[in-house]
């Protein structure tokens, strides 16, 4: 079980170097935008297989405040991506 643990920890790491590479190399800032929230993602998935691999739940609070933070940081940049903005005042 921890050996498969492992693999698996390593397979995710080596996804999150191919996000990077997509992350500064990306052609399109939508590209660069879908790279991060996916980075966000592995990032989730091995904090959580590190919780199970080290048998504590201490992580799992770190694995909420990291979803949070990815869905905020995905939605901020659409939002920018659409409007040209982030806050919208409505002073137009």
């Amino acid at each position: 079980m921890k050996m498969l643990l492992i693999v698996c920890m390593i397979i995710i790491a080596g996804a999150m170097f191919g996000f990077i590479y997509r992350l500064i190399k990306g052609p399109s800032t939508p590209d660069r935008v879908i790279a991060l929230d996916a980075i966000g993602v592995a990032l989730i998935a091995l904090v959580g297989m590190l919780s199970v691999f080290v048998n504590t739940s201490f992580y799992v609070d770190i694995v909420l405040l990291l979803a949070i933070l990815s869905f905020i940081g995905t939605l901020s940049f659409a939002k920018f991506l659409e409007k040209g903005k982030v806050i919208d005042r409505g002073d137009e």
